[in-house]
Protein backbone atom coordinates (compact mmCIF):
# COMPACT_ATOMS: atom_id res chain seq x y z
CA UNK A 1 0.00 0.00 0.00
CA UNK A 2 2.89 2.17 0.96
CA UNK A 3 4.73 2.01 -2.62
CA UNK A 4 1.46 3.10 -4.53
CA UNK A 5 0.77 5.85 -1.76
CA UNK A 6 4.09 7.11 -2.19
CA UNK A 7 3.96 7.49 -6.09
CA UNK A 8 0.94 9.81 -5.97
CA UNK A 9 0.72 13.29 -6.62
CA UNK A 10 -1.04 15.14 -3.77
CA UNK A 11 -3.50 15.78 -5.67
CA UNK A 12 -4.11 12.30 -6.80
CA UNK A 13 -3.29 11.19 -3.53
CA UNK A 14 -6.30 13.07 -1.85
CA UNK A 15 -8.93 11.45 -5.10
CA UNK A 16 -7.46 8.20 -4.67
CA UNK A 17 -8.67 8.49 -0.59
CA UNK A 18 -11.25 10.46 -0.91
CA UNK A 19 -12.62 7.94 -3.22
CA UNK A 20 -12.99 5.09 -0.17
CA UNK A 21 -14.77 8.43 2.20
CA UNK A 22 -18.20 6.40 0.91
CA UNK A 23 -17.17 2.62 2.16
CA UNK A 24 -19.07 1.25 5.09
CA UNK A 25 -15.59 -0.12 6.65
CA UNK A 26 -13.93 3.63 6.25
CA UNK A 27 -14.76 4.95 10.30
CA UNK A 28 -14.72 1.08 11.32
CA UNK A 29 -11.45 1.66 12.66
CA UNK A 30 -11.79 -1.49 15.08
CA UNK A 31 -13.63 -3.68 12.50
CA UNK A 32 -16.98 -2.95 14.39
CA UNK A 33 -18.44 -4.88 10.77
CA UNK A 34 -17.03 -8.19 12.19
CA UNK A 35 -19.71 -8.01 14.96
CA UNK A 36 -22.65 -7.70 12.68
CA UNK A 37 -24.25 -9.79 10.93
CA UNK A 38 -25.47 -9.72 7.25
CA UNK A 39 -28.94 -8.42 7.75
CA UNK A 40 -27.10 -5.62 10.22
CA UNK A 41 -25.06 -4.68 7.09
CA UNK A 42 -27.53 -5.07 4.50
CA UNK A 43 -30.38 -2.65 6.38
CA UNK A 44 -27.50 -0.14 7.07
CA UNK A 45 -26.79 -0.46 3.23
CA UNK A 46 -30.71 -0.03 2.09
CA UNK A 47 -31.16 3.20 4.75
CA UNK A 48 -27.63 4.63 3.63
CA UNK A 49 -28.77 4.38 0.16
CA UNK A 50 -32.55 5.76 1.26
CA UNK A 51 -30.46 8.88 2.60
CA UNK A 52 -28.44 9.29 -0.45
CA UNK A 53 -31.59 9.29 -2.94
CA UNK A 54 -34.09 11.19 -0.80
CA UNK A 55 -32.27 13.17 1.41
CA UNK A 56 -28.83 14.60 1.07
CA UNK A 57 -29.58 16.34 -2.16
CA UNK A 58 -32.47 18.56 -1.03
CA UNK A 59 -31.54 18.63 2.74
CA UNK A 60 -29.45 21.74 2.66
CA UNK A 61 -32.30 23.93 0.93
CA UNK A 62 -34.75 22.38 3.14
CA UNK A 63 -32.68 23.77 6.25
CA UNK A 64 -32.16 27.10 4.71
CA UNK A 65 -35.82 27.43 3.75
CA UNK A 66 -36.72 25.92 7.41
CA UNK A 67 -38.99 23.85 5.60
CA UNK A 68 -40.52 20.24 7.08
CA UNK A 69 -40.87 18.00 3.71
CA UNK A 70 -44.19 16.15 4.64
CA UNK A 71 -43.55 13.85 1.96
CA UNK A 72 -40.93 12.05 3.84
CA UNK A 73 -42.96 10.47 6.39
CA UNK A 74 -44.78 8.11 3.54
CA UNK A 75 -41.62 7.06 2.29
CA UNK A 76 -39.89 6.29 6.12
CA UNK A 77 -43.04 4.15 6.38
CA UNK A 78 -41.81 2.43 2.96
CA UNK A 79 -38.34 2.23 4.25
CA UNK A 80 -39.08 0.20 7.14
CA UNK A 81 -37.84 3.53 9.28
CA UNK A 82 -40.30 3.55 11.73
CA UNK A 83 -41.15 0.99 14.11
CA UNK A 84 -38.12 -1.33 13.17
CA UNK A 85 -38.63 -3.39 16.10
CA UNK A 86 -42.33 -3.53 16.43
CA UNK A 87 -43.18 -6.76 16.16
CA UNK A 88 -44.32 -7.54 12.36
CA UNK A 89 -47.96 -8.32 12.69
CA UNK A 90 -48.68 -4.47 13.85
CA UNK A 91 -46.40 -3.45 10.98
CA UNK A 92 -43.01 -2.79 12.39
CA UNK A 93 -40.22 -4.03 11.38
CA UNK A 94 -39.63 -7.16 13.93
CA UNK A 95 -35.49 -5.90 14.11
CA UNK A 96 -33.07 -6.42 16.80
CA UNK A 97 -31.58 -2.93 18.61
CA UNK A 98 -28.55 -3.51 16.56
CA UNK A 99 -30.21 -2.77 13.80
CA UNK A 100 -32.25 -0.20 14.92
CA UNK A 101 -29.14 1.36 15.74
CA UNK A 102 -27.93 1.55 12.49
CA UNK A 103 -31.02 2.69 11.16
CA UNK A 104 -30.77 5.90 13.35
CA UNK A 105 -26.93 6.26 12.14
CA UNK A 106 -27.63 6.36 8.91
CA UNK A 107 -30.60 8.85 8.70
CA UNK A 108 -28.66 11.11 11.67
CA UNK A 109 -25.98 10.99 8.99
CA UNK A 110 -28.02 12.82 6.82
CA UNK A 111 -29.52 15.41 9.37
CA UNK A 112 -31.13 15.50 12.73
CA UNK A 113 -34.01 16.53 12.29
CA UNK A 114 -34.49 13.44 10.03
CA UNK A 115 -34.00 11.38 12.40
CA UNK A 116 -35.83 12.84 15.23
CA UNK A 117 -38.86 12.73 12.70
CA UNK A 118 -38.14 9.17 12.83
CA UNK A 119 -37.13 8.26 16.48
CA UNK A 120 -40.00 10.02 17.91
CA UNK A 121 -42.32 8.27 15.90
CA UNK A 122 -40.68 4.64 16.29
CA UNK A 123 -39.61 5.23 19.82
CA UNK A 124 -42.04 7.81 21.67
CA UNK A 125 -45.20 7.09 19.61
CA UNK A 126 -45.38 3.52 18.43
CA UNK A 127 -43.11 1.84 21.63
CA UNK A 128 -46.09 3.07 23.95
CA UNK A 129 -48.93 2.17 21.91
CA UNK A 130 -47.15 -1.11 21.76
CA UNK A 131 -45.90 -1.75 25.04
CA UNK A 132 -48.53 -0.28 27.24
CA UNK A 133 -51.51 0.16 25.12
CA UNK A 134 -54.51 -2.50 24.61
CA UNK A 135 -54.44 -4.93 21.46
CA UNK A 136 -57.40 -2.68 20.40
CA UNK A 137 -55.14 0.21 20.22
CA UNK A 138 -51.92 -1.28 18.73
CA UNK A 139 -54.29 -2.73 15.92
CA UNK A 140 -55.82 0.87 15.38
CA UNK A 141 -52.98 2.76 15.50
CA UNK A 142 -49.34 0.82 15.07
CA UNK A 143 -50.15 -0.12 11.32
CA UNK A 144 -50.98 3.52 10.10
CA UNK A 145 -48.05 4.83 11.81
CA UNK A 146 -45.48 2.30 10.53
CA UNK A 147 -46.58 2.65 6.92
CA UNK A 148 -46.19 6.58 7.80
CA UNK A 149 -50.17 7.13 6.80
CA UNK A 150 -49.81 9.19 9.94
CA UNK A 151 -47.73 10.77 11.73
CA UNK A 152 -47.49 10.61 15.58
CA UNK A 153 -45.85 13.12 18.24
CA UNK A 154 -44.98 12.49 22.16
CA UNK A 155 -46.33 15.58 24.85
CA UNK A 156 -44.13 15.50 28.37
CA UNK A 157 -42.42 18.85 28.45
CA UNK A 158 -44.14 21.89 29.50
CA UNK A 159 -43.18 25.55 29.56
CA UNK A 160 -42.80 25.12 32.58
CA UNK A 161 -41.58 21.24 33.40
CA UNK A 162 -38.50 19.84 31.77
CA UNK A 163 -36.20 18.29 33.46
CA UNK A 164 -38.75 17.99 36.26
CA UNK A 165 -41.50 16.26 34.00
CA UNK A 166 -42.84 15.03 37.29
CA UNK A 167 -44.35 17.99 38.08
CA UNK A 168 -46.37 18.52 34.85
CA UNK A 169 -49.54 20.71 35.01
CA UNK A 170 -51.72 18.96 31.87
CA UNK A 171 -54.57 16.97 33.70
CA UNK A 172 -57.53 14.96 33.37
CA UNK A 173 -61.00 14.74 34.69
CA UNK A 174 -63.16 12.06 34.70
CA UNK A 175 -66.45 12.99 33.20
CA UNK A 176 -67.88 9.70 33.61
CA UNK A 177 -68.05 8.89 29.68
CA UNK A 178 -64.85 10.98 28.74
CA UNK A 179 -61.98 12.58 30.56
CA UNK A 180 -61.45 15.97 29.92
CA UNK A 181 -57.62 17.72 29.41
CA UNK A 182 -56.63 20.77 29.74
CA UNK A 183 -52.69 22.30 29.23
CA UNK A 184 -50.19 22.31 27.46
CA UNK A 185 -47.35 20.98 25.96
CA UNK A 186 -43.99 22.57 24.49
CA UNK A 187 -40.91 21.56 22.15
CA UNK A 188 -42.84 18.93 20.53
CA UNK A 189 -41.45 17.50 17.66
CA UNK A 190 -44.12 16.32 14.61
CA UNK A 191 -46.86 18.84 16.42
CA UNK A 192 -47.89 20.52 13.64
CA UNK A 193 -48.15 17.90 11.42
CA UNK A 194 -49.14 14.43 13.83
CA UNK A 195 -52.27 13.19 13.42
CA UNK A 196 -52.03 11.85 16.82
CA UNK A 197 -50.10 12.50 20.15
CA UNK A 198 -49.17 10.09 23.14
CA UNK A 199 -49.95 12.87 25.96
CA UNK A 200 -49.22 12.36 29.64
CA UNK A 201 -51.29 13.96 32.18
CA UNK A 202 -52.46 14.07 35.68
CA UNK A 203 -55.47 12.50 37.07
CA UNK A 204 -57.26 13.78 39.64
CA UNK A 205 -55.47 11.72 42.00
CA UNK A 206 -51.73 13.11 40.77
CA UNK A 207 -51.18 9.75 39.36
CA UNK A 208 -49.45 10.03 35.41
CA UNK A 209 -52.07 8.83 33.02
CA UNK A 210 -51.01 8.30 29.10
CA UNK A 211 -53.89 9.12 26.49
CA UNK A 212 -54.28 8.90 22.79
CA UNK A 213 -55.07 12.09 21.38
CA UNK A 214 -56.46 12.78 17.82
CA UNK A 215 -56.27 15.78 15.45
CA UNK A 216 -60.04 17.19 15.16
CA UNK A 217 -60.90 16.69 18.45
CA UNK A 218 -62.41 19.83 19.61
CA UNK A 219 -60.30 21.72 22.00
CA UNK A 220 -56.97 20.02 21.06
CA UNK A 221 -54.50 23.00 18.59
CA UNK A 222 -50.88 22.10 17.51
CA UNK A 223 -49.05 25.72 17.08
CA UNK A 224 -46.08 25.80 15.22
CA UNK A 225 -42.91 27.17 16.83
CA UNK A 226 -41.10 29.17 14.33
CA UNK A 227 -37.37 30.93 14.00
CA UNK A 228 -35.35 28.33 15.12
CA UNK A 229 -31.87 28.20 14.35
CA UNK A 230 -31.60 24.30 15.16
CA UNK A 231 -33.33 21.59 13.56
CA UNK A 232 -34.60 23.72 10.67
CA UNK A 233 -36.23 20.71 8.37
CA UNK A 234 -37.88 19.32 11.52
CA UNK A 235 -41.25 20.56 12.24
CA UNK A 236 -41.10 21.77 16.09
CA UNK A 237 -44.62 22.89 18.02
CA UNK A 238 -46.94 22.84 20.68
CA UNK A 239 -49.99 20.78 22.44
CA UNK A 240 -52.86 22.96 23.45
CA UNK A 241 -55.55 21.34 25.20
CA UNK A 242 -58.86 23.33 26.15
CA UNK A 243 -61.39 21.05 27.84
CA UNK A 244 -60.42 18.45 25.35
CA UNK A 245 -63.14 15.30 25.43
CA UNK A 246 -61.05 12.02 24.92
CA UNK A 247 -62.67 9.12 25.17
CA UNK A 248 -61.65 6.70 27.42
CA UNK A 249 -60.70 4.11 25.16
CA UNK A 250 -57.67 6.22 24.46
CA UNK A 251 -56.36 5.80 27.80
CA UNK A 252 -53.32 3.52 28.13
CA UNK A 253 -54.31 1.10 30.13
CA UNK A 254 -50.86 -0.56 31.16
CA UNK A 255 -48.75 1.95 33.20
CA UNK A 256 -48.86 4.87 35.51
CA UNK A 257 -46.36 7.15 36.82
CA UNK A 258 -43.19 8.15 35.36
CA UNK A 259 -42.28 4.64 34.43
CA UNK A 260 -44.25 5.38 31.39
CA UNK A 261 -43.13 8.04 29.57
CA UNK A 262 -39.39 7.09 30.81
CA UNK A 263 -39.41 4.31 29.30
CA UNK A 264 -40.35 5.70 25.97
CA UNK A 265 -37.41 8.20 26.88
CA UNK A 266 -34.87 5.05 27.08
CA UNK A 267 -35.82 4.07 23.87
CA UNK A 268 -35.66 7.11 22.20
CA UNK A 269 -32.12 8.07 23.91
CA UNK A 270 -30.54 4.96 22.76
CA UNK A 271 -31.38 5.76 19.37
CA UNK A 272 -29.71 9.11 19.64
CA UNK A 273 -26.46 7.26 21.07
CA UNK A 274 -26.56 5.69 17.51
CA UNK A 275 -27.31 8.53 15.73
CA UNK A 276 -25.16 11.07 16.97
CA UNK A 277 -21.95 8.73 15.84
CA UNK A 278 -23.89 9.40 12.10
CA UNK A 279 -23.40 12.96 12.61
CA UNK A 280 -19.67 12.66 13.73
CA UNK A 281 -19.00 10.41 10.89
CA UNK A 282 -20.16 12.78 8.25
CA UNK A 283 -18.72 15.88 9.81
CA UNK A 284 -15.04 13.54 9.77
CA UNK A 285 -15.43 12.01 6.42
CA UNK A 286 -15.86 15.37 5.21
CA UNK A 287 -13.10 17.23 7.47
CA UNK A 288 -10.46 14.70 6.18
CA UNK A 289 -11.33 14.46 2.17
CA UNK A 290 -11.54 19.02 2.53
CA UNK A 291 -8.08 18.37 4.03
CA UNK A 292 -6.61 16.03 1.86
CA UNK A 293 -7.96 18.56 -1.43
CA UNK A 294 -7.08 21.65 0.31
CA UNK A 295 -3.37 23.03 -0.18
CA UNK A 296 -1.51 25.57 1.48
CA UNK A 297 1.68 26.38 1.91
CA UNK A 298 2.53 24.22 -1.17
CA UNK A 299 0.75 20.30 0.36
CA UNK A 300 -2.18 19.70 1.37
CA UNK A 301 -3.52 20.60 4.60
CA UNK A 302 -3.88 16.85 5.84
CA UNK A 303 -0.01 17.21 6.07
CA UNK A 304 0.51 19.71 8.69
CA UNK A 305 0.86 18.36 12.31
CA UNK A 306 -1.92 20.19 13.76
CA UNK A 307 -4.31 19.03 11.21
CA UNK A 308 -3.79 15.49 12.05
CA UNK A 309 -3.95 15.66 15.35
CA UNK A 310 -7.89 16.50 14.69
CA UNK A 311 -8.02 13.60 12.37
CA UNK A 312 -6.77 11.45 14.54
CA UNK A 313 -8.97 12.63 18.11
CA UNK A 314 -12.37 12.34 15.69
CA UNK A 315 -11.38 9.21 14.67
CA UNK A 316 -10.50 7.91 18.12
CA UNK A 317 -13.47 9.67 19.71
CA UNK A 318 -15.57 8.09 17.08
CA UNK A 319 -14.81 4.59 17.29
CA UNK A 320 -15.23 4.54 21.15
CA UNK A 321 -18.52 5.84 20.99
CA UNK A 322 -19.01 2.94 18.41
CA UNK A 323 -18.17 0.49 20.62
CA UNK A 324 -20.03 2.07 23.76
CA UNK A 325 -23.41 1.31 21.64
CA UNK A 326 -22.96 -1.36 20.18
CA UNK A 327 -22.65 -3.11 23.38
CA UNK A 328 -25.39 -1.21 24.47
CA UNK A 329 -27.44 -2.96 21.64
CA UNK A 330 -26.50 -6.15 22.58
CA UNK A 331 -27.66 -5.42 26.37
CA UNK A 332 -30.46 -4.18 24.72
CA UNK A 333 -31.46 -6.96 22.86
CA UNK A 334 -30.80 -9.46 25.49
CA UNK A 335 -33.01 -6.98 27.86
CA UNK A 336 -30.23 -6.15 30.77
CA UNK A 337 -29.67 -2.75 29.60
CA UNK A 338 -30.11 0.18 31.78
CA UNK A 339 -31.65 3.48 32.27
CA UNK A 340 -28.60 4.51 33.32
CA UNK A 341 -26.38 2.79 30.53
CA UNK A 342 -28.23 4.39 28.10
CA UNK A 343 -28.01 7.93 29.76
CA UNK A 344 -24.58 7.41 29.68
CA UNK A 345 -24.64 6.16 25.99
CA UNK A 346 -26.44 9.41 24.98
CA UNK A 347 -24.65 12.18 26.86
CA UNK A 348 -21.04 10.56 25.82
CA UNK A 349 -22.40 10.57 21.56
CA UNK A 350 -23.85 13.42 21.68
CA UNK A 351 -20.73 15.47 23.19
CA UNK A 352 -18.21 13.85 20.86
CA UNK A 353 -20.42 14.69 17.54
CA UNK A 354 -20.67 18.23 18.82
CA UNK A 355 -16.41 17.98 19.39
CA UNK A 356 -15.86 16.46 15.87
CA UNK A 357 -18.36 18.79 14.67
CA UNK A 358 -16.67 21.73 15.88
CA UNK A 359 -13.14 20.71 15.16
CA UNK A 360 -14.49 19.31 11.20
CA UNK A 361 -15.09 23.66 10.87
CA UNK A 362 -12.48 24.82 12.01
CA UNK A 363 -10.32 22.19 9.01
CA UNK A 364 -13.36 23.63 6.38
CA UNK A 365 -11.82 27.12 7.42
CA UNK A 366 -14.16 29.89 6.11
CA UNK A 367 -16.01 27.08 4.15
CA UNK A 368 -16.92 25.47 6.71
CA UNK A 369 -19.71 28.04 7.58
CA UNK A 370 -21.48 27.65 4.30
CA UNK A 371 -24.20 25.56 3.18
CA UNK A 372 -21.55 23.66 0.47
CA UNK A 373 -20.87 21.51 3.70
CA UNK A 374 -22.87 19.91 6.04
CA UNK A 375 -20.88 20.76 9.11
CA UNK A 376 -22.82 23.79 10.56
CA UNK A 377 -25.90 22.64 9.40
CA UNK A 378 -24.87 19.23 11.80
CA UNK A 379 -23.42 21.56 14.37
CA UNK A 380 -26.64 23.80 14.94
CA UNK A 381 -28.79 20.80 15.12
CA UNK A 382 -26.33 18.68 17.81
CA UNK A 383 -27.18 22.27 19.89
CA UNK A 384 -31.05 20.48 20.24
CA UNK A 385 -29.34 16.86 20.46
CA UNK A 386 -27.94 17.41 23.17
CA UNK A 387 -30.76 19.05 25.40
CA UNK A 388 -33.57 17.27 23.91
CA UNK A 389 -34.83 13.64 25.87
CA UNK A 390 -32.77 14.33 29.03
CA UNK A 391 -30.11 17.27 28.99
CA UNK A 392 -26.20 16.88 28.69
CA UNK A 393 -26.04 17.69 32.80
CA UNK A 394 -29.57 15.67 33.48
CA UNK A 395 -27.52 12.55 32.34
CA UNK A 396 -24.47 13.05 33.85
CA UNK A 397 -26.76 13.11 37.05
CA UNK A 398 -28.07 9.80 35.92
CA UNK A 399 -24.78 8.61 36.20
CA UNK A 400 -23.83 10.06 39.23
CA UNK A 401 -26.77 8.97 41.35
CA UNK A 402 -26.40 5.32 39.69
CA UNK A 403 -22.84 4.95 41.20
CA UNK A 404 -23.53 6.95 44.56
CA UNK A 405 -26.93 5.92 45.36
CA UNK A 406 -27.71 9.44 45.77
CA UNK A 407 -29.70 12.17 43.88
CA UNK A 408 -28.57 15.23 43.43
CA UNK A 409 -32.06 16.47 41.15
CA UNK A 410 -33.24 17.90 44.54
Amino acid sequence: MSSQSDVLSPKAKAEHRSGSLNAAGFTDYYDIDGLLTEEHKLIRQSIRDFVKKEISPSIEKWAQDNHFPSEIVKKFGDVGAFGPTIPTEYGGGGLDYISYGLIMQEIERGDSGMRSTASVQGSLVMYPIYAYGSEEQRKKYLPKLASGEWLGCFGLTEPDHGSNPGGMVTNIKDMGDYYLLNGAKLWISNSPEAQIAVVWAKNEQGRIKGLIVERGMEGFTTPEIHNKWSLRASCTGELVFDNVKVPKENLLPNVEGLRGPLGCLDSARYGIAWGAIGVAIDCYESALKYSLEREQFGKPIAGFQLQQKKLAEMITEITKAQLMVWRLGMLKNEGKATSAQISMAKRNSVDMALQVAREARQIHGGMGITGEYPIMRHMMNLESVITYEGTHDIHLLITGADITGIQAFK
